[in-house]
Order: C-alpha cells, then structure tokens, then sequence
C-alpha cells in the first residue's frame, strides 16, 4: 500500500466491515470510526459472487443499485464567442472547434448541442437583467419573478433527481461553487442576488446553498456532521484516512488483487486531496500570521476549481452522492484571469462590441474554463468501474446561461453533455437540434436517464433523443 495509510492506527475505533468470505461486500459499505464515515469505490467483492466485475455486462447482470448513473451540472457565466466555440461538421462526421480543442482526448465520450434555449431568460416584459435570468434559468427553465425581495423561480434540474433518490446515498446531492451566494438585495437591474448566485434550487424560493470552501464540501461529504469534533481534529491535523485506517487494513486483507489496487488508488486520491487543501490552508495562515484561519478559501482559480472537481469524483466514486452541480463564478461574474494574461473583468470583457482585442481575451478565458472542464473528464475517465470508466457511467453538463454574452442572449446555448449515461447515450457526435429547441427538453431526458422521469420541466416541450 501506498504511504496514503502509513500513520499510527487510531486505538479503539468501531469498524463496519462487512465480512467477504464466500459472501460479498455490500455496495454501501463504509469505513466508520468516530463518528466519521468514508464510502468505498465499486469493488468486485461488491458484485454477484463468483464473477468478475469486468466480464461482459450481459453476464455480470450488473443492477441499477450497484451501478448507478451519476449526473454533474457545471456553470460558467457570460456565454461565450460562438465562432471559435461551435463545431465544424455534424452527427459523428465532425471536428472540435479551437475553444473545445482541450476535449480532444475525450471526444467519442460527448456530446456539443446546439440550438438549445430558454425562452424563460429572453427580457419579455420584464427589460434588463440578463445575467440573472440566465443563471436562474440554466438548470430550472423557469422564468424568474422580478424582485429583490419575494423570490419566486422553479424546482431545478438536479432538485428533481436528487429528490427522487433521497435516501440511496449519504447526501441527495452536493452543490459548489467558486464565490459565495448572496441572496439578499439586488445584483441585476432589480433581480435579486439570489437569482446571480445559485443554479440549484429545491423549489420555487429556495435555493440550495453552495459550499465554496474545499474543506467544508470534504468535510459535508466525508465528516460526522460533529462541527466540535472535526474542528479538534482539524487542530490534532488528523486525516480521515487516520481514523478509519484499522477498517481499511482489514478490508484490504480481505479483498482480491484488482480490489486492492483500485482501494489503493483510491486512498491516495483522497489522501491527495486532503493534502492539497491543507496546503492552501497553510498559505492562508502563513499570509495572515496574527489570524487563526482554520479553513482555507482558494484564491487560485486553477486550483479551486479542480478541488472542486475532485470532490466530486471521489462523492460520486465512493457513491456519496449522485447529483452534484458546481458554479465556477456567480451569473455576470467579474473574475479576471490574469494567470493566462487577462486583467480585465471577465462581464466587462464579454461586452466586447466585437473589438477584436476583447474578442481574443474572451475566447482565451473559454478555452482555459474548458482546460479545466476536460481535467474533470480525465479524472472521471481514470475511474474504472464495472464495464467501464466513471465517465461512462455518468451523464456531466457543462455550459452557460447565455450563449453571446455580448449579445445577451438566451438561444445556441453553448452546451457539452460528456458521458455514457451507463450506456443510455450514444457519444461522439455534433447534435444540432431544431432552433429554440427547449434546453428542459434535455432535462426530461436527462432525468429519464437518472431513473427519476418527471412529466415536465420548466418550459419544456418533449424530449431531446440522446440515441
């Protein structure tokens, strides 16, 4: 085993391992001690005895409840320039744009749609305010009430999954971000914060709190729910690979070759983790030396984000959770990007007006969201599962409110949907759906996918076919 479990074991801990044998491992098993709990992988010892979980699928006869779809919904604000985004060609017979360029590895395992809108984001009656029309219609397709005050939009996307397979897993679902929500006062021509801030929403006036600090959303995922007893261990600097390692070394004892190199990967990946964001809490404290900063938020774009990304495959890896949406910046967002050269604001940016030195800045910020995007795709890929990889047994929306921000508007939504599906989606092509196809239609068939099928979404008017 990797120095990822060389540490002192922890005296007296409980453990909750099921005994393998000739029996086999349940797919929820954990490793408990302290209160803390940390999910497993999917191991051979947790598919039918006596067959490989690499045979075919027809003979494993594999079971929703030990293979599960996940489903991931990224954000990114302000849309994009659409020339340097869109494909050439169509079907299978095509080439990724220069912004999609850093997706190359993964391209039979995808999806670009385009042509997909919200109506619901488009002014109507109700003038200004694009930006947070567009961030609350991205996963809800529902028209946002215009208040600063009495909120009023719709259930969103992965709401309605992970309301449907509460109690499957430890958390419904889990929700970041790279800045914090404001949901009071107004942030866009009269609409409230709230509207900029989230893309989850649980119904019509509540949105679901992002978790933006790294160790929070670990912690949310991995920890008792003892706020008292992970800030002491925090102090005693205590990995949660520390306390559950008396359960991981007899489970390793127990299980066969292949499980044992996947658990070993596995607990370096978490260990790396921890690491990562100890690191940058160490930065914080040495940056402000007369302060206690017990919890480090990321200031480095790069590396929040793919902590962020991390977190989620190792939630849907361990099947923690199976629904997790991450916002990389709030709706209108004014992040700069000054690690690949750009200064200036990325909203004021994508008011270009078609200056080609705007133009240029904008497009390089599109395609460093992307570089971070196909990080995600990697890590899921590195996952072998069963008759395939994470990512194949994963649906991962990515994309933006607004498709022409300079334009404001809400139709060609640029729009990546990665992953098999577990074998409900045909990959590898450039799918151009009928212009103002309803996005929601997406969503029906995305949540037909998830086994959680609903009869409508939003403004939705049928479903998209993904085969």
């Amino acid at each position: 085993m990797t120095d990822s479990m060389n540490v002192p074991t922890a005296p007296n801990q409980p453990t909750s391992i099921t005994q393998v044998g000739s029996s086999r491992l349940s797919r929820r098993t954990m490793l408990r001690a302290s209160g803390l709990a940390l999910g497993l992988p999917l191991l051979e010892a947790m598919t039918p005895a006596g067959r490989s979980a690499y045979a075919a699928k027809e003979a494993l006869q594999i079971t929703d409840a030990s293979r599960p779809v996940r489903m991931a919904c990224v954000f990114f604000p302000n849309g994009v320039i659409q020339p340097k985004w869109r494909p050439t060609g169509e079907g299978d017979q095509w080439e990724l744009s220069e912004t999609l360029q850093p997706l190359a590895p993964f391209k039979d395992k995808l999806n670009v749609i385009s042509n997909l809108a919200h109506e619901n984001g488009t002014a109507g009656r109700d003038g200004a305010g694009d930006h947070a029309r567009g961030g609350s219609t991205f996963l809800t397709a529902a028209r946002p009430v215009k208040t600063s005050s009495n909120i009023r939009l719709g259930i969103s996307l992965d709401q309605v999954a992970a309301t449907a397979l509460a109690g499957q897993t430890r958390l419904p679902s889990i929700e970041l971000g790279l800045k914090g929500s404001r949901n009071a006062g107004s942030c866009d021509s009269g609409y409230s914060c709230a509207y900029s801030s989230n893309i989850s929403w649980k119904n019509e006036t509540q949105p679901m709190p992002k978790e933006t600090v790294p160790r929070l959303a670990f912690e949310r995922m991995f920890g008792s729910g003892d706020a008292a007893l992970e800030r002491r261990q925090r102090m005693a600097r205590k990995s949660i690979l520390d306390v559950v390692r008396g359960d991981a070394e007899r489970l390793m004892k127990q299980v066969g070759k292949t499980d044992k190199r996947k658990l070993d990967e596995y607990f370096t990946s978490v260990r790396e983790i921890e690491r990562r964001i100890e690191q940058t809490e160490a930065e914080d404290r040495a940056s402000l030396p007369d302060l206690d900063v017990p919890m480090g938020r990321v200031e480095a774009f790069r590396e929040h984000a793919r902590l962020m990304y991390d977190l989620m495959v190792v939630g849907f890896q361990t099947d923690t959770t199976r629904v997790a949406t991450l916002m990389l910046d709030t709706a209108g967002g004014n992040r700069t990007y000054p690690e690949i050269g750009v200064k200036e604001a990325h909203h004021g940016l994508s008011h270009h007006r078609n200056k080609e030195e705007s133009v240029a800045k904008i497009q390089k910020i599109d395609h460093y969201l992307v570089e971070q995007f196909a990080y995600f795709l990697e890590r899921m890929e590195a996952v072998q599962e069963a008759d395939g990889t994470l990512l194949d047994h994963s649906m991962v929306l990515y994309g933006s409110g607004l498709g022409d921000g300079n334009r404001h508007t809400h139709h060609d939504l640029p729009i990546v949907l990665a992953g098999g599906g577990g074998g409900q989606i045909q990959t590898g092509r450039y799918l151009k759906a009928a212009e103002e196809t309803p996005m929601a239609n997406l969503f029906l068939t995305m949540l037909d996918i998830m086994g959680t099928p609903a009869e409508s979404i939003g403004d939705s008017s049928g479903r998209l076919t993904l085969v």
